[in-house]
């Protein structure tokens, strides 16, 4: 044996191994617990035997090259292929995880003995705990729907095979399309829909009016009011309960878009994290305060269907709107002032406030704007936004819905004046 290995070295290696073994085999030993002896394909200590293999091969390949592991993964896998076979015949069950744990332990058995045990046994860590939750994953992928896997999916084609491959520079006119930084944006959007859409879907079907206001709001404020208010219309008696889950879909949106302008100039949330979150905290505190005033029994039996997941069609499209308003911003600026900036600030909020505010981040990031401008513009936005809001809940869901959230609206929107005046007489 090759001197750069001592006794003690060794022997920590080969114990590392042998711990690799038995704790993936604890696991599936505990599985297989009630099973006669000799009924089962591999328990405690046939793992914890693999994993010392895998330590022993990997000490011998110092010497003799990896010829010796090699042969052992090669040998492994015929015994496992036989004890599949008999296994299947006498129990019908096609499951070969037991047969890749058993390959995984001896290759992590071999990566131990190499000098990378601590990897080595996190790594077998992991793999007890995903055997573990067998049950739980399996009923967890019965409740997802197939438009939410294709989302989710979709979701991670956005971000991890196109976002690293946009080039962090400024096209177009004025330079203002960055492909990385509005794509980025793109995925933070239809991570936290779809992530709103999980939460009220996981929820179950019986979470009620308030969950799903809080919940749907992390996905699409506007989308969730529309939906409470055609509740509400087709239920005149939870009416105000819809209400309540109106008013937190909006405290919810605020406390949201502190979220987007942290990530994307955390430098605005000075001016703006005040107001934002007063008014989000305020709206809250009054849909908790007004659901409080029904009989929960009642409401909580009654749910909305989640709002619709954030799709590629969609992703695409709120990217191209993003591309156009961050090209439109230094236009407005250009030949109209800050006053064509509010102006455009404004139609913008009254579809949505999460494309200005992506964008007067940017664009403050960016050095075209001032700080000011951009705080007056996102403000302004969201004026127009809960201006919109009300308008969908007095006419889709009735005066006895609508003007809750009206009331619910100037008392929230006061709390931000308010917070906005304690800042500005801070800096002053």
């Amino acid at each position: 044996m090759s001197g750069s290995f001592d006794s003690w070295s060794l022997a920590q290696g080969l114990a590392a191994s042998l711990a690799v073994g038995v704790l993936i085999g604890v696991e599936r030993g505990w599985r297989d617990r009630d099973l006669a002896e000799g009924g089962r394909v591999a328990g405690l200590r046939t793992f914890a035997l693999v994993g010392l293999l895998g330590g022993a091969l990997a000490l011998l390949s110092t010497e003799l090259g990896a010829w010796p592991l090699l042969g052992g993964i090669v040998g492994l896998s015929i015994l496992l292929g036989v004890s599949y076979r008999e296994a299947v015949r006498a129990s019908g069950s096609l499951s070969a995880t037991t047969a890749v744990a058993m390959l995984l332990t001896l290759v992590l058995g071999a990566l131990a003995a190499r000098g990378a045990a601590t990897l080595a046994l996190a790594a077998a860590v992991v793999t007890a705990v995903l055997l573990n939750l067998k049950p739980t994953l399996h009923r967890g992928l019965q409740l997802i729907e197939h438009r939410e896997l294709t989302a989710a999916l979709q979701l991670l084609v956005l971000s991890v095979v196109i976002l690293p491959n946009l080039p962090d520079a400024g096209y177009g006119p004025y330079q203002a399309i960055n492909p990385y930084r509005l794509w980025w944006a793109v995925v933070l959007i239809a991570g936290l829909s779809l992530a709103g859409h999980l939460a009220m879907r996981l929820t179950g079907s019986q979470r009620g009016l308030l969950w799903t206001g809080l919940l749907g709001g992390l996905a699409s404020s506007t989308a969730a009011t529309l939906a409470l208010a055609r509740h509400a219309k087709r239920q005149p008696a939870l009416a105000e309960a819809a209400a309540a889950g109106a008013l937190a879909a909006c405290g919810v949106m605020f406390l949201r878009m502190i979220v987007l302008v942290a990530s994307i100039r955390p430098a605005l949330t000075r001016p703006l994290g005040a107001p934002l979150g007063a008014a989000g905290l305020v709206l809250l505190s009054l849909a908790v305060w007004r659901w409080r005033q029904r009989a929960q029994r009642t409401a909580s039996s009654e749910a909305v269907e989640p709002v619709a997941t954030f799709d590629l069609g969609t992703a695409l499209a709120f990217g191209g709107f993003l591309a156009a308003i961050a090209v439109l911003v230094p236009a407005a600026k250009q030949w109209l002032g800050e006053p064509g900036i509010y102006a455009l600030a404004i139609l913008s909020g009254l579809a949505d406030v999460d494309t200005i505010v992506i964008s007067m981040s940017q664009a403050q990031a960016a050095g075209g704007l001032a700080m000011e401008t951009a705080v007056v513009a996102v403000g302004l936005a969201t004026l127009a936004n809960m201006g919109s809001k009300a308008t969908i809940a007095c006419i889709t869901g009735g005066a006895i819905f609508g003007w809750p959230l009206v009331r619910g609206y100037v008392v929230g929107m006061s709390a931000g004046a308010l917070a906005t005046l304690g800042v500005v007489l801070m800096w002053s």
